[in-house]
């Protein structure tokens, strides 16, 4: 009889080795991966709130787990949501550098009424006479940016633009213009004739230039280190307990 429960508790034993070896590892692995890639994301997160001033969803929101890990290819990606991939300004916030030109920038580069050179524009703030319109998160406001670019013409769609018609219909919707001299270089709104002028957008000529502050790359390497292997032990113990 103790013979019998003494080789039984053996064949149980190897019974239970053999899953681990062939079921719980992998699967507690997979798990692990994919919680520490869930917690290098929330690390980011976490991360955009100390160097970023008020981040919008949009940018804390901008990573996702794609693909997953799974048994075959035991690797989980923390990747830039499509949306985001074709923006910059994670990237040079990563690296540092010279940022390139926004799609605005570009647009008031070819359509905006000025002799010089627009390589990058700012929000202009700080004064009575810069008077730009600010969102909750402190970044321009995308009415404004629409409205400005509709009064100078510089649409895409060539429909949204404002024309004389629209202008005379709407007699008291606030101007935008470039002025050629007398003013500094940028775009000033008007809300009506003979009132002063306020810049809205400041024109610079120069690159900007960015220091390295995100912390993505260093960031992921040090929770990967600290999270793996703890939730590894974690997601085996948890798979064992509930092994059949």
């Amino acid at each position: 009889m103790d013979l019998r429960l003494e080789r039984r508790s053996v064949d149980d034993l190897i019974q239970n080795l053999s899953d681990v070896g062939l079921k719980q590892v992998p699967f507690a692995a997979v798990v692990a991966v994919n919680k520490t890639a869930r917690e290098v994301i929330a690390h980011i997160k976490d991360r955009m709130d100390v160097v970023f001033d008020r981040p919008t969803p949009f940018t804390k929101n901008a990573f996702e787990l794609r693909p997953a890990a799974t048994k075959t290819t035991l690797e989980a990606t923390v990747a830039e949501k499509p949306m985001q991939g074709r923006r910059h300004y994670l990237k040079v916030q990563e690296a540092g550098g010279p940022r390139e030109q926004t799609r605005l920038e570009k647009l008031l580069s070819l359509k905006a009424a000025w002799s010089g050179v627009i390589q990058s524009v700012i929000p202009a703030t700080g004064s009575p006479f810069e008077a730009a319109r600010l969102d909750r998160y402190g970044n321009w406001s995308s009415g404004e940016r629409n409205q400005l670019l509709s009064g100078l013409g510089a649409q895409r769609e060539a429909s949204t633009n404002t024309t004389d018609k629209s202008r005379k219909r709407a007699k008291t919707r606030a101007t935008y213009f470039v002025p050629k001299h007398g003013l500094a270089p940028g775009v000033y709104r008007r809300k009506a004739k003979g009132d002063i002028p306020v810049r809205v957008l400041k024109f610079s000529d120069k690159v900007p230039q960015y220091d390295k502050r995100l912390g993505f790359k260093d960031g992921v390497e040090a929770i990967f280190a600290q999270r793996i292997g703890v939730n590894f032990a974690d997601a085996l113990a948890k798979a064992l307990s509930t092994a059949r």
